[in-house]
């Protein structure tokens, strides 16, 4: 009870720094303290240089916003690379000097209770799924938050508190804490802030990017997931054997500077900045402070130019955390969203695709160290390979995705490969350290490329569909329905892997097999309907 205390006292006086900041902010300019900054810097060295400053804040944000994510991924691997050590065989471990074994703790005596029991698996399983199934079931929550509040507050705070809760679960080896129920409620707690993360980047990158291209420019920006995850296993992969506890204390601190760094920089949106909005970019042209915009529109009535206002009018910060949005841009509903064609089907899939790629994301280091003769730190390394093939992977599917317009296709055909793909990974993979490292990076590829695709481009795609008829408000609920589905898959595929395993680690990857079926069968009517828009395209032409 004490440490829930100290707990509760330490997000109060988050809570009061915060809103100290935001009251101090109420005379502030309309942009975040360090844009001001540099804006004032340049202008006193710079003053005759001319710059794009459409294309200056695109680049910050896509930059930015690829660190801040990576460091979301970063904070939540280092659990599958220290389950290594919270649980293993002991004959294979050199006892240090002082440790007295016998016979009542001959088996166990290097692992870390709870976790050192017979059902070890069962419990490292549910510690994986009290995350996950936090993080799916506050990700709408989020979606809906994200749409009402200043997206640079909404990262920031998000980021900061997972560093806290990545560091109270690393403080449980220093403070020898052994209760079960104190992981379950740091990784349930660190589910919650830890949902703030993708409804809140993507939001941002849609507003600053536009349709063209995107499939291309979300593949390449995706790649933050698996960046993070490498960076992630290769961080905790350092102290694992050393001091586990620091797999999750550097992670923490890490996401937690990014968090203040996104709160200092961070535009959320075009219009914060007088910048035009994406597919509206107006020419612009060499002004003494920089680019100025000249408009190519024809002059509207002074109704429409004050809608237009209220609909462009930078968002302050003397203005409410919470806004409130004119008519025109109203967020939308959880029920309309659903209403939007291909929510539903991309939801679904995701759900079974998101299964497999976490069930990898939480096991695969396990799996190596079982199946091979590698230690924990050099598993968590080779792991890091299947991330490597995701970055290709994510970036493929959004090229294919560009070219033919066929987004549901693309995903049913990398899905159709993963089968065979991760049969032969089963199969062969053990049989030699090449062999390994080849299929690993194949799986890797298969496997993230539609779950990138689905959860950026299809999801940016879906939230500015025709239908909501230019309503920007919706790409955040759109966003966190179709990626909160993914995370019920997510959560449950980690859970069942933590029992299945106990009947071989073969079963396993039927049981991913079988996910990868579902994820392709609820494809299917996209993909008729890809096909048939397709060849009505090519008849009228």
């Amino acid at each position: 009870m004490t440490i829930l205390f100290n707990v509760g006292s330490l997000y109060f006086c988050i809570f009061i720094q915060y809103y100290r900041v935001y009251k101090m902010s109420l005379q502030s300019s309309s942009v975040p303290v360090g844009i001001s900054l540099v804006q004032i810097g340049s202008d006193k060295c710079c003053q005759r240089a001319f710059v794009n400053r459409t294309l200056w804040y695109r680049a910050s944000v896509f930059i930015l916003t690829y660190a801040a994510y990576s460091c979301y991924h970063l904070s939540r691997k280092p659990i599958s690379v220290v389950k290594n050590v919270l649980n293993q065989n002991c004959s294979d471990v050199t006892p240090t000097p002082g440790v007295v074994i016998n016979a009542s703790n001959k088996s166990n005596w290097c692992d870390y209770a709870p976790f050192d029991g017979n059902n070890a698996e069962t419990l490292l399983g549910a510690l994986d799924s009290a995350y996950l199934f936090s993080y799916a079931a506050s990700m709408f929550l989020s979606g809906f938050v994200a749409e009402r509040m200043n997206l640079r507050y909404f990262l920031a705070i998000g980021m900061i508190t997972s560093g806290i809760f990545s560091y109270l679960f690393g403080i449980a080896k220093s403070y020898e804490i052994h209760y079960l129920w104190y992981f379950i409620i740091v990784q349930i707690l660190a589910g919650v802030v830890q949902s703030t993360g993708w409804p809140g980047v993507v939001t941002v990158v849609g507003n600053w990017f536009g349709k063209k291209k995107r499939g291309i420019i979300f593949g390449l920006w995706n790649s933050h997931t698996s960046v993070g995850n490498i960076l992630g296993s290769l961080i905790a992969g350092e102290y694992v054997e050393q001091d586990w506890s620091l797999s999750f204390i550097v992670p923490g601190i890490l996401i937690a500077a990014m968090g203040f760094i996104i709160f200092l920089f961070l535009v959320s949106r075009p219009s914060d900045v007088n910048c035009p909005l994406p597919d509206q970019v107006s020419p612009e042209r060499p002004h003494p402070h920089g680019y100025e915009r000249v408009s190519t529109e024809e002059p509207v009535e002074d109704d429409e130019n004050e809608m237009q206002e209220l609909t462009r009018r930078p968002y302050r910060e003397d203005s409410p955390i919470i806004s409130t949005h004119p008519v025109s841009e109203q967020p939308i509903g959880f029920i309309g969203a659903l209403r939007i064609p291909g929510v539903v089907e991309y939801s679904l899939s995701l759900f079974f695709a998101k299964l497999v790629s976490y069930t990898f994301l939480y096991w695969l280091p396990h799996y190596i160290k079982s199946s091979t003769t590698l230690s924990p730190a050099e598993s968590a390394q080779l792991s890091t390979l299947f991330d490597v093939g995701g970055i290709g992977g994510a970036i493929v599917a959004g090229g294919i995705s560009d070219y033919t317009g066929m987004s549901a296709t693309t995903c049913s055909g990398m899905l159709l490969l993963t089968i065979p793909m991760m049969f032969l990974y089963e199969d062969y993979g053990t049989n030699g350290f090449l062999t390994n490292v080849v299929l690993l990076i194949l799986v890797g590829f298969l496997v993230n490329g539609p779950y990138a695709l689905i959860t950026t481009a299809v999801s940016a795609d879906l939230g500015t569909h025709h239908s909501l008829e230019g309503n920007a408000k919706a790409l955040a609920t759109v966003t966190a329905i179709i990626d909160g589905t993914g995370s019920i898959g997510a959560a449950v595929g980690p859970l069942l892997a933590g029992v299945v395993v106990n009947t071989g680690w073969e079963n396993v990857f039927y049981m991913l097999m079988v996910a990868d079926v579902f994820s392709l069968l609820l494809l299917i009517r996209l993909v008729k309907r890809e096909i048939q828009t397709t060849r009505s395209h090519r008849l009228i032409l």
